[in-house]
């Protein structure tokens, strides 16, 4: 029986994109091909890890290699839609770094050409594969929550000036905003995907300490369709980085986690309350670390989404977060920053 094509990845972008090289070089059901960057720099060392890899600065040079079936875009915010229809153009299967672009006109164009070169394409939204993530999820999912309240979504980090004074981060036509789009978008796409589709924002945002042309925090009232409603701030000001809150809350309990790490869980429909807790948190409380040590074959982070494209391009199916899924964070965004530069409630369709 002949042996089952290995989909090849290249790597266009070796900022995020190193993340991306170890997982498809760590990957059982894919290949790394190739790693493409301006900076040769960042080659040599990428070379130096994986003698193997195929070298390029130039992108169509390594859009004409014949071992790539996926790209992975890898490159500032702003850049993203433009290099994926390219790849897209070429024949190629495509992963693109959060977010998928910075506006959702760029984003529609991504679902235009896939839909028009028959390929399949992926954005990468690795926090819904934290460990903790399945369970919290499935409680909503089947009613053990009950009806949703109340949500509280914080992402509290920090980042020096340094950060800033690369060229593209904080900038509007690259980085489509700052602690928001950046930072939290990861927690945007969470927290939509556990309460619900949203209806309103009603938002402010400022710069507190960055030299910058974006925002370094943003503070948001946010209701669903489903009644609910949520808090949602990001900052890049709160040293020296503090947590990333995932609080939920329902007429059948309370759960509660920091990024990976599950704090509370507290559900009425147990048959017993304690114990389920205190089985939680021995599952999950340690994080995704303490989660794959308990079971090593649990993916997390860049590694299960790398495995979850490659399976998707063998099985033809659509990878867990598609265009469609994605673009939705990149509007709730949007919406965000047009309520606080107009100081009104911002209704989504």
């Amino acid at each position: 029986m002949e042996a089952q094509h290995k989909p090849g990845f290249g790597i266009v972008g070796l900022g995020i994109g190193r993340a991306h090289m170890d997982a498809a070089a760590a990957s059982k059901i894919s290949t790394l091909v190739a790693v493409c960057d301006i900076i040769p720099e960042k080659l040599h060392k990428a070379k130096k890890k994986y003698p193997f890899v195929h070298t390029y600065e130039s992108f169509d040079e390594m859009l004409a290699d014949p071992g790539v079936d996926i790209v992975s875009i890898c490159l500032p915010s702003g850049m993203h839609a433009d290099f994926a229809v390219r790849a897209m153009a070429a024949g190629k299967h495509v992963l693109i770094e959060k977010p998928i672009d910075i506006t959702e006109m760029s984003a529609r164009r991504v679902i235009e050409a896939r839909d028009k070169y028959g390929v399949r394409v992926g954005v990468v939204h690795q926090n819904r594969y934290n460990a903790c993530m399945a369970p919290i999820k499935k409680a909503i999912d089947s009613g053990r929550l009950g009806r949703l309240i109340l949500g509280n979504f914080a992402v509290k980090w920090f980042r020096e000036q340094s950060y800033y004074d690369n060229g593209w981060h904080g900038t509007w036509d690259m980085d489509g905003g700052g602690s928001l789009m950046n930072q939290a978008i990861h927690t945007i796409d969470l927290m939509r995907w556990l309460m619900g589709e949203v209806a309103s924002v009603r938002s402010v945002m400022g710069i507190y300490a960055h030299d910058i042309e974006t925002e370094d925090m943003t503070a948001s009232v946010i209701t669903f369709k489903n009644g609910a409603a949520a808090t949602f701030v990001s900052t890049t000001c709160a040293y020296p980085g503090i947590s990333t809150d995932i609080q939920i809350y329902g007429t059948g309990g309370t759960i509660e986690a920091d990024a990976d790490v599950l704090r509370t869980w507290k559900l009425r429909d147990s048959a017993d309350e304690e114990a389920e807790e205190e089985e939680m948190l021995r599952l999950y409380g340690a994080g995704n670390g303490g989660a794959c040590s308990a079971d090593p074959t649990l993916l997390v982070g860049h590694q299960a989404v790398i495995e979850d494209m490659a399976d998707a391009v063998i099985n033809g199916r659509e990878p867990q977060v598609p265009p469609e899924e994605a673009i939705k964070s990149v509007r709730i965004i949007e919406a965000i920053y047009k309520s606080a530069r107009t100081g009104e409630v911002v209704f989504l369709d």
